[in-house]
């Protein structure tokens, strides 16, 4: 049976997305406007200490109380199965997620198990996970063992930029660790004929978000991660939530993955990189493909100064191991290439090529952090 599917270009969205300091007051009435009656808050105990009591405050404000249920660190099946049965015993009849990336996607985990509405409300700004249907599954030493999905994007993506400033500046700069990487991917999966993450064609507007996504990055960055650092929120800062948040979001899951986010599978292979945050390891694995790509050595190394101006790792040890075995490149190598997306790209790729990128970018990162 053919694929109703092949050869159509398609494009995913969160149904509403809010963004501004305060924010969170908004959630009661969002959540009433689902039409839920029940719903089931899903936290780590530090977002539960920071926020928990405002939560509640505009849940109590629509008229509503709602089951919070805690979240112990990783994003496992386990975990997942758990936390299902006690919303289930809660009659949930809306998720809402509240913290970081792992929160995120075990609460979806939760929402997809149950089929109810999920509403996301990001304490970080450390990835784009909020907007997506993905799920990013771990096992108990942080190895990634799979992604599920969503049947459809979050209903609600509420950003509290007053929060986000709160959180310790190196999540703020993950997130944009991850979403640099998105010009490039979306260009390769474009440029291979490859699908996006409903399985279709990549329309041109997720390469236009993806391309000023990395605009917003490069032209504020800098400004916006030393705002943070003094908690403070800025135009620069609420330009770069947005595109590490959203623009991010839209481009990878509408405009496909390549390289630079196959590699976090290998990485997560090795201890030391795999206690590095999820953007940490993406911006490295950008500067892998932009070797890969081969744009002349000036191309990568601006990338790998960009890197640095950000303070973000361009190096291996700056992942936390400064040598790498050669076993240890070659098993980075052969779980990359594992990934659906790895033929992403617009010229063939084997393991040892692979290896060979990682030694490279290691090289030229490295210089562009020498005095």
């Amino acid at each position: 049976m053919s694929n109703p599917l092949t050869g159509l270009r398609i494009a995913g969205f969160p149904g509403r997305y809010l963004q501004g300091p305060g924010a969170l007051a908004a959630l009661g009435t969002l959540v009433k406007e689902m039409g839920a009656a029940r719903p089931v808050l899903i936290s780590d105990d530090i977002v539960e200490s920071t926020v928990g009591d405002a939560v509640r405050a505009s849940l109590a404000g629509a008229g509503l109380t709602a089951t919070r249920l805690r979240f112990g660190g990783e994003c496992t099946r386990p975990a997942i199965a758990q936390l299902t049965a006690q919303a289930s015993a809660a009659q949930a009849d809306a998720i809402v997620a509240l913290g970081g990336g792992k929160t995120i996607d075990t609460a979806k985990g939760v929402a997809r198990a149950l089929g109810t509405r999920l509403l996301v409300a990001p304490t970080v700004a450390s990835n784009d996970a909020p907007t997506s249907r993905l799920i990013v599954i771990y096992d108990d030493a942080h190895r990634l063992v799979g992604v599920d999905a969503l049947t459809r994007n979050p209903d609600v993506v509420l950003v509290d930029s007053a929060v986000i400033v709160q959180a310790p500046v190196r999540f703020f700069r993950a997130g944009i660790g991850d979403a640099l990487s998105k010009r490039f991917e979306a260009d390769q999966c474009r440029r291979a004929g490859g699908l996006n993450f409903f399985g279709g064609l990549p329309p041109e507007t997720a390469q236009v978000l993806a391309d000023r996504c990395y605009a917003v990055l490069t032209a504020h960055g800098v400004d916006a991660i030393e705002a943070v650092s003094r908690r403070q929120c800025t135009p620069a800062v609420e330009s770069v939530i947005e595109a590490t948040v959203l623009l991010s979001g839209l481009g990878f899951e509408s405009g496909g993955l390549s390289i630079s986010h196959a590699l976090t599978r290998g990485f997560t292979t090795i201890p030391a990189f795999a206690q590095a945050l999820h953007g940490e390891t993406v911006a490295f694995g950008t500067l892998v493909q932009r070797v890969l790509e081969q744009p002349g050595e000036a191309g990568v190394r601006a990338h790998a100064a960009l890197l640095a101006q950000l303070g973000l790792p361009a190096s291996f040890e700056a992942l936390g191991q400064a040598q790498l075995s050669d076993e240890e490149l070659a098993r980075i190598g052969a779980a990359t290439m594992t990934t659906s997306y790895i033929g992403n790209f617009d010229h063939p790729l084997d393991a040892a090529i692979v290896a060979r990128g990682l030694v490279e970018a290691d090289r030229i990162g490295r210089a562009a952090r020498a005095p």
